[in-house]
């Protein structure tokens, strides 16, 4: 199963595969600055329903999430700059949407007027500073214009590289520039700023009728353009180091997932943004993408749908409006190990069946087109593989075995007693340990607060305790950070009466029961990170000998479409330089054979795939 991080790159990598395309090594998205980060995250917010309106204030407020800037944009601003921000604070605290959007707009387009007179001022030191400045500004506009005017998009970056060259004669030497230079520096700045302002600037501004950071006279036409979706500012979506270890069970019965079509094709179904509707699938986001490795990226962190790391709102307007439900009520994402003897299935446990929950996922979470019958029993047969991370201080019982440390002994004992404040019962009595330490039930514990008067809306599915310790913070919605805390929590809310040193061995047998003896995937010279993404990619594409004969267009396609892009963007993180032109072949390899099946060629798919596979031979037998 890829990384997110490893979909990540194969959704920011531009390919063109047989055409010569540009192959482009992913890297982290550059720091924002303040004001532009807040403007992206005013798109980001507003176009949210509702509207979270103390958020929009905090991120005028607060530096973004993971900024490398200490400094909150109103205060960066007041810093920095001259220009009054009257119209957007008053438009913020009238919580009037359009206001604070027209505000912000005007703002950062004049932001970069300013920047670029300082870059023309005779007395300035430093132009290619001003100059930086201003295009990192524009980087708040730039992806919506390149899609809704790529002629003017061209023509402002032409100038931003006229206005470097120009000014690069003082360079940061401060020798002034000199007149022709200078004129060339006002040409270029021309076309940016004509651009600017009719567009963004002028009082018309204010009647564009969307949120969306496009030219004004496109954005009044009505004109039919696709904006490319894009994170905001602060959004975390890479995995977690360590990364968590993968538990299948046929591989650990010494089974290869080749020889599984059906769980191999699954496999990369779970890997695939291919599954899912826009905006997810532009984004690069797959089931694996929260479900990091079949257990839980508990990093993932998405502005506006996140309240904390590791928790999101799936059922918000950003990824399928018409699932919205109107509330914020970002859940925890929960651990898939062990998902076959987990049922039923959500939070609450509204599905009982693994099927029925993958299809909402895929439909009404985020907007995908209905999956074939074929595609969810992969899926199924797939996850269903997914097994537990092995514990030696367990027997199969759930007991404790010698190995285990004497206050988790302590603690088991607890564990099972009866508690008048549990009604008589124990933990044990819904984390059974004979049963994986859950009863399959849902129960209101008092952990939610009732939305109205008798609502019977607070039960959730009873968690297993199998792996937890990687699995922080706890509850349905995160709320509690360690498992002593949860311990503290049933302490406190339900008058157990444990004493410190109780709490500590209750504690001490939680953790122990939710430990590993390998949680982490481990890494040497042989075995790296590109090695085994490189074998789960040929893993996938070994489907194709079960597929072509099939002359199965349909699940041929969403194939190759996945795992030739993904294979590209392994190959731009690999270390052995030497073998990276064969991998990009082995993409475009993978590619032509779903070009040669959209045209019907099944002569030609079996070719280009009969080359696939020598090639890998190949790769396998020299590349690391």
């Amino acid at each position: 199963m890829l990384t997110f991080a490893k979909r990540l790159a194969a959704a920011l990598i531009t390919i063109a595969l047989g055409t010569g395309g540009l192959w482009a090594t992913p890297t982290k998205e550059a720091p924002w600055l303040p004001e532009a980060a807040a403007y992206r995250l005013t798109l980001h917010l507003g176009n949210l329903v509702p509207v979270d309106w103390n958020a929009m204030a905090d991120a005028w407020r607060d530096p973004y999430r993971g900024s490398e800037i200490s400094t909150g944009a109103l205060d960066w601003l007041a810093s920095k700059s001259k220009l009054d921000t009257g119209a957007l604070t008053t438009a913020l605290a009238a919580e009037d949407r359009q206001a604070v959007f027209s505000a912000a707009t005007r703002l950062i387009a004049l932001r970069i007027e300013e920047e670029l007179d300082r870059s023309l001022a005779p007395d300035s030191a430093n132009p290619l500073a001003a100059i930086a400045t201003a295009r990192e500004l524009y980087r708040a506009f730039a992806d919506h214009i390149r899609a809704a005017d790529p002629a003017a998009a061209r023509a402002i970056g032409i100038a931003w590289l006229d206005l470097n060259s120009a000014a690069g004669s003082a360079g940061v030497l401060g020798a002034g520039v000199a007149d022709a230079d200078r004129d060339r520096m006002l040409a270029a700045r021309a076309v940016i700023s004509d651009y600017l302002k009719p567009n963004y600037i002028d009082p018309a501004f204010a009647l564009r009728p969307t949120l969306t950071a496009i030219p004004e006279s496109i954005a009044l036409s009505g004109a039919d353009i696709y904006l490319p979706p894009s994170y905001p500012p602060g959004t975390d979506i890479f995995d977690q180091d360590p990364l968590p270890r993968l538990v299948l069970n046929f591989e650990e019965q010494g089974i290869d997932e080749a020889d599984l079509p059906l769980i191999a094709y699954g496999d990369m179904l779970f890997d695939s943004a291919q599954i899912f509707g826009e905006p997810a699938r532009s984004l690069g986001l797959a089931c694996s993408t929260c479900h990091n490795r079949s257990d839980i990226n508990n990093r993932l962190f998405l502005p506006g749908a996140s309240h904390q790391p590791g928790a999101i709102d799936v059922d918000g307007s950003f990824f399928n409006p018409i699932f919205n439900d109107r509330r914020a009520d970002p859940i925890d994402t929960p651990s898939l190990r062990g998902l076959r003897f987990t049922g039923p299935y959500g939070r609450d446990g509204r599905f009982g069946s693994i099927r029925n929950f993958t299809r909402n996922v895929i439909v009404n979470e985020f907007a995908g087109p209905e999956p074939t019958p074929f595609m969810l029993d992969a899926l199924v047969a797939y996850m269903t593989e997914f097994d537990f991370l092995p514990n030696s201080m367990l027997n199969a019982d759930g007991s404790l075995t010698d190995s285990a440390p004497d206050a988790a002994r302590r603690g088991e004992v607890i564990f099972n007693t009866p508690f008048a404040g549990l009604g008589n019962q124990s933990c044990s009595t819904c984390h059974q340990q004979s049963a994986n330490f859950l009863d399959r039930k849902a129960h209101d514990i008092g952990s939610a607060t009732p939305p109205y008067e008798g609502a019977r809306s607070g039960a959730f599915d009873t968690p297993t305790l199998l792996g937890t310790l990687y699995t922080a913070p706890y509850f349905h919605d995160g709320a509690l950070p360690t498992l002593a805390s949860v311990v503290d929590w049933f302490d406190d809310t339900k008058s157990l009466g444990l004493s410190d040193a109780e709490r500590s061995d209750l504690t001490a047998y939680l953790e122990t029961v939710g430990a590993a003896d390998e949680p982490y995937e481990t890494f040497d010279d042989r075995a790296t990170p590109f090695r085994l993404a490189f074998e789960e990619l040929t893993t996938f594409a070994s489907t194709l000998n079960t597929l072509l004969p099939a002359r199965d267009a349909t699940h041929i396609l969403l194939l190759t479409d996945t795992v030739a892009t993904d294979l590209a963007a392994d190959a731009s993180t690999m270390s052995n330089l030497s073998a990276r032109p064969d991998v990009y072949r082995m993409a475009r390899l993978l590619d032509a054979v779903g070009a040669a099946v959209r045209s019907e060629d099944w002569t030609g798919a079996e070719a280009n795939w009969d080359a696939f596979q020598e090639l890998q031979t190949r790769i396998d037998e020299s590349a690391y």
